[in-house]
């Protein structure tokens, strides 16, 4: 009996732990949609060694505006709408449904490129290959343990990513040495590149999905800072060595003289690295990449419409509901909707600075949503230097949306 105690203390101790990864993973494979390998690649192509600088860059900002987010939202113990909602009348509203939006367009080509990793992986209909897919996801969220399904799959799924990856960077043989020299001599250097990027791994509902998972750990409260803060750095660095292995992978390609497939220069940088079996690990790459985009926009995009007090179930539900319809769409235009994905694009680059700044005034202006807790001011310095470059991020997403 005097056992008893410590062994339910070690049961709730390892699934807070097991939720926590799963937020650092849900957060990182978010990012590693099938838009970010299509950037990676394309950057690659067009820049060279000379990418490593961008790359560096932009996980440092990622790292400030995740720091800043994370802990905002981990310290006050409640989602990013509900905090929105008590600085302004309306901000929750506002804030979430420009989540929910750029969400569900978003959605749409995630099961897109979830058929299409299929499609590169097994032969299979791209069409069979996004339902069957939406299937799978919509299975973890009805399981009966569906958080802890959540977090195994995405974890696993982004273990297998970078695994897959590094292999074909180690057969391609790319020039490592002149990668680090770009770091910081760049040969060539391009702000599109940067904020490109940056706006695919931390805008829309990407910048919340990791944080809305850490509210599911238990992980909250001032005490919880530094479990908050280093699992915000490490869900970034998780994605940042997916970037820098994909990056390296696609430059030892192009370093040996290959010319890529403009259209699709990642896979054909796979299958000039390791033949017919490239093309494969490149399926399932892609195919990991979308199936967990399509788990993390739906998760995301769901919490922003219930509150900590919904029931899982209901929560659960709802998300179910959101990979249908989403993948309904995908069936009946047989494609990804190109001119709502640009229209999306431009929604999340007002996410960005909107929710951010919010989160920031909260910092700054509202202890009493942080119980208290006296925030750093370096890190609100950096959070603020990071927000106005997010501004230009917004500014730039309007410049597509003008064309339409």
């Amino acid at each position: 009996m005097g056992d008893t105690p410590p062994l339910k203390e070690a049961v709730s101790s390892a699934s807070r732990r097991s939720a926590l990864l799963g937020a650092i993973f849900l957060m990182a494979t978010s990012a590693i949609g099938p838009g970010f390998i299509t950037q990676t690649a394309t950057f690659t192509v067009q820049l060279g060694a000379a990418f490593a600088c961008a790359i560096v860059l932009s996980i440092l900002v990622d790292v400030a505006v995740q720091l800043n987010v994370w802990r905002v939202i981990g310290v006050a113990g409640r989602r990013a709408h509900e905090l929105a909602g008590d600085v302004a009348p309306g901000a929750g509203w506002l804030l979430a449904g420009l989540v929910v939006v750029g969400g569900f367009v978003f959605n749409i080509g995630n099961v897109a490129g979830a058929g299409l990793g299929l499609d590169a992986l097994l032969g299979l209909d791209p069409r069979w290959g996004g339902a069957l897919s939406a299937v799978v996801a919509a299975g973890i969220f009805l399981s009966a343990r569906a958080g802890v399904a959540l977090d195994r799959v995405v974890v696993v799924l982004g273990m297998v990513m970078i695994v897959a990856t590094a292999t074909i960077a180690v057969t391609s043989g790319p020039p490592v040495g002149d990668a680090l020299r770009n770091v910081v001599a760049p040969t060539e250097f391009d702000v599109l590149a940067v904020t490109t990027i940056i706006g695919g791994t931390v805008g829309g509902y990407i910048t919340y999905a990791g944080a809305h998972r850490l509210l599911d750990s238990g992980t909250t409260g001032p005490e919880a800072v530094r479990a908050i803060s280093r699992s915000s750095v490490v869900g970034i660095l998780v994605t940042g060595l997916m970037r820098v292995v994909l990056f390296l992978a696609i430059l030892g390609v192009i370093a040996g003289g290959t010319a890529l497939d403009e259209s699709n220069p990642a896979a054909s940088a796979f299958e000039a690295a390791a033949g017919e079996a490239g093309l494969r690990v490149f399926g399932l790459i892609l195919w990991a990449a979308a199936l967990t985009s399509v788990i993390g926009a739906a998760y995301t995009s769901i919490s922003f419409v219930t509150t900590s007090a919904t029931p899982a179930r209901t929560r659960n539900l709802l998300t179910v509901g959101f990979i249908a319809a989403t993948t309904v769409v995908y069936l009946v235009i047989e494609q990804a909707p190109v001119t709502l994905l640009v229209f999306a694009g431009a929604f999340n680059g007002m996410i960005l600075p909107i929710g951010f700044g919010l989160l920031l005034w909260i910092a700054w202006r509202r202890r009493d949503l942080l119980h208290g807790y006296r925030y750093p001011r370096w890190l609100l310095a950096i959070g603020v230097l990071a927000w106005l470059l997010t501004l230009f991020l917004a500014w730039r997403s309007f410049t597509p949306l003008m064309d339409l």
